[in-house]
């Protein structure tokens, strides 16, 4: 099925992408730029950005790696809050 009409970039593009990021570097965060610049190509018009980001989410090699998953929270793995230097 094609994602984007305006890259001509199908589910499977999109499915292979994420795979080679994954196992390229187990650690790295995936977002559509990248994918969009793993296949060579650049964002347009945007109207596919929906469909775009429901493909993503249904390929499992996605999920966040479990060593990133408490950055947002300021925990470390085993979840005790993490103390973050503050410029002052």
């Amino acid at each position: 099925m094609i994602v984007c009409q305006c890259q001509n970039i199908t589910e499977t593009d999109i499915h292979a992408a994420i795979d080679w990021m994954r196992r390229s570097d187990s650690e790295t965060l995936i977002t559509p730029g990248k994918v969009y610049r793993a296949l060579g190509k650049a964002a347009d018009c945007g109207g596919c950005m929906p469909l775009f980001l429901d493909t993503m989410r249904r390929n499992p090699a996605l999920e966040v790696p479990v060593e990133l998953t408490g950055l947002r929270r300021g925990e470390d793995d085993d979840g005790t809050p993490r103390e973050i230097a503050v410029d002052g």
